[in-house]
Formats: C-alpha cells, sequence, structure tokens
C-alpha cells in the first residue's frame, strides 16, 4: 500500500463545485475524507496482482465537471441502443450527467421507478450496501466523486417484458477527466427484469470507474447484461456487487472489449436459501490491450448454486488476467458451484493468466474449477483441414466455435450478433494470418 498522493485533483476544492442535494454532499465529504486518509493499492496485494495499477497517475486526470454534456453520443452507444431494439426504458448518462430517462408508461402506473439517484431526497435505499465493509480506494473515490448515477426499482410481482438499457457514455468533452459512472438496480420479491448496461468512449484518453449495484429479492429473476465497449485510450476500475435473495436467479453476462486497461471487479453473494447465479464473461484484446476480471462466487446460504464460464481471446501484445474464488461461507451445506475460465492465445506477443481459487468452510458442498490457456488446437486445425478446408479458414471456424456455447447464452440475440461481429472483425484476421 502506497499513502494517497497530494498531487491530484481530488480535493474538497474540486468537490465544491458539485451540485447535489445535502445527503449526497455529506456523502461526497465524507468520502473524500476516507480517500485521502487511506493508501493506494499496489501490485503487492493480492486483490491487486498482475495488474496494471503500478502505471496508473491520478495526476493526468480532472474529477468530473458538472457542466452539461455536449456533443452527440459516441457512435457505440448509438449502434448498441439501435441494437437492442424494443425495449421497456432508456436511461442516458453522457459525461456523468443524466440526460435522458424513458419509462414505458404502463410500467411506470406499475410502480416501476426508472430515476436520478441526485433526484432522491433522502440516501437511495441500499446505495453504498453490497460494497459496505469492503471498499477499496477506488470506490470510496467513486463515491467522494458521484455525480450522478441511475436507480432502477422493480416492485414486488411486476414483471418488465423488454430490456432496461443504461448506457455510460462519454464524449470528447470529458478528455482527461475521471468519471464516476453509478447504477442501482432492486427488484421486489418474484419481480423479474433485464438491465443491459453499456459503457461506451470515443478515443480520448479517460478514467472511468463505474459502480452498479444489484439487489435482487426473493423468488424474483434478474438479468443484468454488462457491455464495455471503451475507446482505446481508456483505464477501467469497474465494480459490480450483488445480492442474491431466497429462490432468487442472477444471469450476469459480461462482454469486455474495449479499453487500454479494463479491469472488471465482480463479487455475487448468494444470501438467500436456494439462491442461483449464472456468470457468463466474454472478452477480447488485441494490440496492447489488457482485459482483466476478479470475480468472486460468495455461498452464504445453504442449497445455492453458482455457474461461471469466462471465455476471451488475445492477440498481438494483448494480455487477459483472470482470477476467481469459490467461497463457501459457514452455514452452506449444500451448496454447489464450478468456475471455468478458457483462453486462447492468438500471437506469440500476446498472454493470458489463469488463477481459478476455492475457500470451502462448510462440509457437504460441492466445488469444481478449471482453466486453460493455449494457442489453437493443432488437433483441430488438423481435423479441419483434412475435410478441405484452407488453414486460415480453418482457424477461423475453430475461433468462432470457441466462442458460440456463450454467445448462444446471450440475454439478447442483437448482443450475440453484436459479439459475433466482433470476433470477425478483430480476431479473426489475427487467427487466420499467422
Amino acid at each position: 500500500m502506497t499513502p494517497v498522493a497530494l498531487t491530484h485533483r481530488f480535493d474538497a476544492d474540486a468537490l465544491a463545485s458539485l451540485p447535489g442535494p445535502q445527503w449526497l454532499v455529506e456523502r461526497r465529504r465524507e468520502a473524500l475524507e476516507t480517500f485521502t486518509a487511506g493508501e493506494l493499492p499496489t501490485g503487492a496485494e493480492e486483490d491487486w496482482r498482475y495488474s496494471r495499477i503500478g502505471e496508473l497517475d491520478l495526476s493526468r486526470f480532472a474529477p468530473p465537471s458538472a457542466s452539461p454534456a455536449s456533443g452527440g453520443l459516441p457512435s457505440r452507444a448509438k449502434a448498441l441502443i439501435e441494437t437492442v431494439g424494443s425495449r421497456s426504458g432508456l436511461a442516458v448518462s453522457q459525461d456523468g450527467v443524466v440526460s435522458v430517462l424513458e419509462l414505458d408508461p404502463a410500467l411506470a402506473s406499475a410502480g416501476v421507478r426508472l430515476t436520478r439517484i441526485s433526484d432522491s431526497p433522502v440516501t437511495p435505499v441500499g446505495l453504498g450496501e453490497r460494497l459496505a465493509g469492503r471498499p477499496d480506494a477506488f470506490t470510496r473515490l467513486a463515491e467522494a466523486f458521484l455525480l450522478d448515477g441511475i436507480e432502477l426499482e422493480v416492485p414486488a410481482g411486476v414483471r418488465v417484458p423488454e430490456p432496461i438499457v443504461i448506457v455510460h457514455a462519454a464524449g470528447a468533452a470529458s478528455a482527461g477527466r475521471a468519471l464516476f459512472p453509478r447504477a442501482l438496480v432492486r427488484l421486489g420479491e418474484a419481480a423479474e427484469a433485464t438491465v443491459i448496461e453499456l459503457w461506451c468512449s470515443d478515443d480520448e484518453e479517460l478514467l472511468v470507474v463505474p459502480v452498479t449495484e444489484l439487489s435482487i429479492g426473493d423468488g424474483a429473476h434478474a438479468t443484468h447484461l454488462g457491455l464495455q465497449e471503451l475507446g482505446a485510450a481508456a483505464w477501467q476500475l469497474g465494480y459490480q456487487a450483488s445480492a442474491v435473495g431466497r429462490s432468487a436467479v442472477l444471469r450476469s453476462y459480461q462482454a469486455a472489449l474495449g479499453g487500454e486497461y479494463a479491469r472488471h471487479w465482480s463479487r455475487t453473494e448468494l444470501v438467500g436459501e436456494g439462491a442461483e447465479s449464472q456468470l457468463l464473461a466474454v472478452y477480447l484484446g488485441d494490440g496492447g490491450q489488457v482485459e482483466e476480471f476478479r470475480t468472486y462466487q460468495e455461498h452464504i446460504a445453504p442449497r445455492t448454486r453458482s455457474e461461471l464460464i469466462f471465455k476471451g481471446a488475445v492477440a498481438g501484445t494483448a494480455q487477459s488476467v483472470y482470477t476467481g474464488l469459490i467461497h463457501m461461507h459457514p452455514g452452506a451445506k449444500k451448496a454447489d458451484a464450478s468456475q471455468t475460465n478458457r483462453n486462447l492465445v492468438l500471437s506469440e506477443g500476446a498472454r493470458a493468466y489463469s488463477v481459478p481459487n476455492l475457500d470451502i468452510e462448510e462440509n457437504d458442498v460441492r466445488c469444481s474449477h478449471a482453466s486453460a490457456v493455449g494457442p489453437i488446437d493443432l488437433d483441430q486445425r488438423f481435423y479441419v483441414e483434412s475435410r478441405g478446408v484452407p488453414g486460415p479458414i480453418a482457424e477461423r471456424l475453430i475461433l468462432l466455435g470457441f466462442f458460440e456455447d456463450l454467445l448462444a447464452r446471450s440475454p439478447h440475440p442483437g448482443v450475440a450478433a453484436h459479439l459475433r461481429a466482433e470476433v470477425a472483425e478483430r480476431l479473426i484476421p489475427v487467427a487466420g494470418g499467422r
């Protein structure tokens, strides 16, 4: 740990310019005091092992500005909104300012709320709760400079028929800044909803620290699809924290495509008996990108179940890092958890690291984990070529097949088609041209 540097611009003067209700002003001030009194992480810590955190210089970035967002949405954001098609709601936060809130009137009449966090007269229920007790320097910084965020609440028994789309976009006006996108999602008992959340930017230099909190009530069914398409000069330190109630189900699907260095930290707590989570991720890295995932599957209650499958491919001099932990807490009897991470390395200069872990504090549980890192299988290539398929085309088919099982499980067919196109455009030329 190293002391928080005093050369950066994240100080009380920067806070003073940010608007908001009194509860938010006080929350920011307390978080900044905690951040300043604390320490920045280093690569010597287990939670940041394999990361590039030692290269981060906070002095390069300015705090967010409360000025209205300027310019249009990045093309990536427009393309995703078009890809999703029919939706039940849309929220857009551009350069940290919530500019669009649209919700199906029938859902609003049923009590569904899609609102700005800053519009709440008191601290929204559950805000920060999922991170309490385990904050790090960057979640404290995100709390301190929370300009605004998006809150979605689905009451008990309400089913949202089409996805709610949340877009966090950064444009040219935010070049050289730090942004702290925030989403708070709560589903009541036996509610059902799908949320598609996008983080995107053009190619400006940015620091993006998104925080998403999901609270899934007893018997509810939630699907969260996160798509990270930041520009080539952006750094991301992302956080997702979820709590899943009794007999509830969370399906989480992450796709990491962009950024210079993009880290996604997630903790899923199965807090109610019979809770289930399905955690899937697809990631691509080329050029000099680094895509990093750190996951925690926390089995707290009995008869819980979690399944994790993460797949990635890296080319050029890109790197991927996956570190995962299955934690069986005392009392999690008859829990069942699996963790699988597979990586294709398509170039000699590319690297992939895979580190699965188990922490078992209860008897009568079942755990499994598996990981693999390697190039395209030569036996598979030989088999395809032996059927008369040229070598470059054989590699392309194998690469598409590697991802297809997860793409087929995407919660939204339009996003699955988008990801297939990304694989074809970015990685297939590399695989086919070796």
